[in-house]
């Protein structure tokens, strides 16, 4: 299923301003929140978006970048970069949603809420590459089956088996850090 968006790539093949602003304008953001989430810098996340969107310019005034699921592509492109850039670095502590955040400033409340984030953000991170990323294309930008296979070059059915792959890797994990806290209690 294509996304309204994509009707946009035909003019920004020919760097149709108004096409490429949108196109600007309607993924930013999202695909800043998902830097931010993965790299937990602002800064950071921004400077990734920015590299993301650099490429796919250069990818169109190069004859190539998507001709569908523009929006997987872009996810796809800054997957890469991130991976990139903390290969060999190591992995930042992140908030996993901010919406989780407790709504005043009672740390009786905040604490579980603060646990629970670390302890999924700590899971998150150990599963692989792909696996985060189907994870968080899928349940955090809530993109379709059709463009997380795009956004992994998969077909679907691959795209959902690395997904059940990854959940049932999450719920062992999780389970496993369950029992590790009531083992030292």
């Amino acid at each position: 299923m294509l996304r309204p968006i994509d009707g946009y790539l035909p003019r920004a093949r020919l760097f149709d301003e108004g096409a490429l602003t949108e196109i600007y304008r309607t993924l930013n953001r999202p695909l800043y929140a998902y830097a931010y989430r993965l790299v937990g810098d602002g800064c950071e996340a921004e400077d990734l978006v920015a590299e993301a969107f650099r490429r796919f310019l250069l990818a169109l005034r190069n004859g190539g970048g998507p001709r569908e699921h523009l929006t997987a592509y872009l996810y796809r492109t800054l997957h890469n970069l991130i991976t990139d850039r903390y290969r060999h670095r190591p992995k930042p502590d992140l908030p996993l949603d901010e919406s989780l955040e407790a709504a005043d400033d009672d740390p009786a409340l905040a604490a579980p809420i603060h646990i629970a984030q670390a302890q999924a953000r700590a899971a998150l991170w150990r599963l692989t590459s792909e696996q985060r990323l189907v994870i968080t294309l899928k349940y955090y930008e809530g993109l379709s089956n059709d463009e997380v296979a795009a956004a992994l070059g998969k077909p679907v059915g691959a795209v959902k088996s690395l997904q059940h792959r990854a959940l049932e890797a999450l719920r062992r994990l999780l389970a496993d850090e369950v029992m590790e806290e009531r083992v030292a209690i």
